[in-house]
């Protein structure tokens, strides 16, 4: 075991596929000799040779279109947007090629595609959204939110072996900011299920990447309640089972999201729990989440649209009261 970042996570877990499959190669722009906007592949054009690490031009839908047509062939292409925002220049073969190939022809389309996400850094509105929603209505995608260093290693190697296409959706804001101890070697974090991040008995608190940490810090020592949070980490598709056994145990519920309001994982899950779990509640379902509003540039309003741990902490105090 080693303590690692997030960051750091993704990477070994990116060159621990590349070393053992030759067929998962990486494309994207300025990932080769300058290592990728993060640094996320810094030294992997030393260790893979450019024929396997393939700095691109500024094309998302060249991206895309390529890594679909390689993938088609045998391949396992990791594709990396610089910022989740630019995916929508590459929405077309994402959405209408890669995600209904399988469906459409019986082929296999194993490619994932890297998505630097979220805000908290003063990025502003082109480069701090967190898109997941647009691909949750896209039927044969499925969606990853790893919040830990430990799942951010497993979920990438379970994406790259995945034989349909994957979206990893990793948040810039926990690049540094979150650490901890990661197995060496490969492994994976299995797909679809979700993560028991505190066992508590009084409230429910669902949520997933950043905000786990967020929600982790607002109910640590939350009035002497005992706070249950539960890490989705697979956005599509989510663990159900899990969260509608939480929502039964603890009979009241916040959901924590940083993407806006409308039509959301936070919505998804309320969804589901008013038609299987209704009976099981002790009050309404609470959404914490960013107003329907461009994320600002400036840090002061940056941080009134995002979620904080305040606001999360008030939800919980608000519904453990009720």
């Amino acid at each position: 075991m080693s303590e690692l970042t997030y960051l750091q996570a993704i990477s070994d877990g990116l060159r621990e596929e590349m070393r053992a499959d030759d067929s998962v190669f990486c494309l994207g722009e300025d990932i080769g000799a300058f290592g990728g906007a993060f640094k996320v592949t810094e030294g992997f054009i030393e260790e893979f040779g450019a024929d396997r690490v393939w700095d691109t031009p500024l094309a998302e839908n060249a991206i895309i279109g390529t890594a679909v047509g390689a993938a088609v062939e045998g391949l396992r292409p990791v594709c990396e947007m610089q910022f989740a925002d630019f995916i929508s220049c590459g929405f077309d073969q994402l959405v209408n090629v890669a995600a209904k190939l399988h469906y459409r022809q019986g082929l296999s389309v194993p490619i994932t595609v890297r998505l630097p996400s979220g805000g908290g850094f003063s990025g502003g509105p082109f480069h701090s959204q967190n898109p997941e929603a647009w691909f949750l209505q896209a039927p044969g995608l499925k969606v990853v939110a790893p919040s830990s260093a430990e799942d951010a290693k497993g979920l990438i190697a379970a994406a790259i072996r995945d034989p349909n296409p994957v979206l990893y959706m990793e948040h810039k804001h926990l690049y540094r900011r979150a650490k901890g101890e990661v197995r060496e070697g490969r492994y994976e974090t299995p797909l679809g299920k979700a993560r028991l991040a505190r066992a508590g008995e009084d409230l429910t608190v669902i949520t997933y990447g950043a905000m786990v940490l967020t929600a982790l810090e607002a109910t640590e020592d939350l009035d002497g309640a005992s706070i249950e949070v539960l890490d989705l980490r697979t956005l599509y598709p989510y663990d159900r089972e899990a969260v509608l056994a939480s929502v039964r145990k603890t009979s009241k519920v916040v959901l924590v999201q940083e993407a806006t309001r409308s039509c959301g994982v936070a919505a998804e899950i309320a969804a589901l729990i008013a038609e299987e779990a209704f009976e099981d509640l002790d009050g309404p379902v609470v959404r914490v989440t960013a107003p329907d509003v461009p994320i600002p540039f400036s840090p002061p309003l940056e941080r009134a649209v995002l979620p904080q741990v305040e606001d999360v902490r008030e939800a919980c105090r608000e519904l453990l009261a009720y």
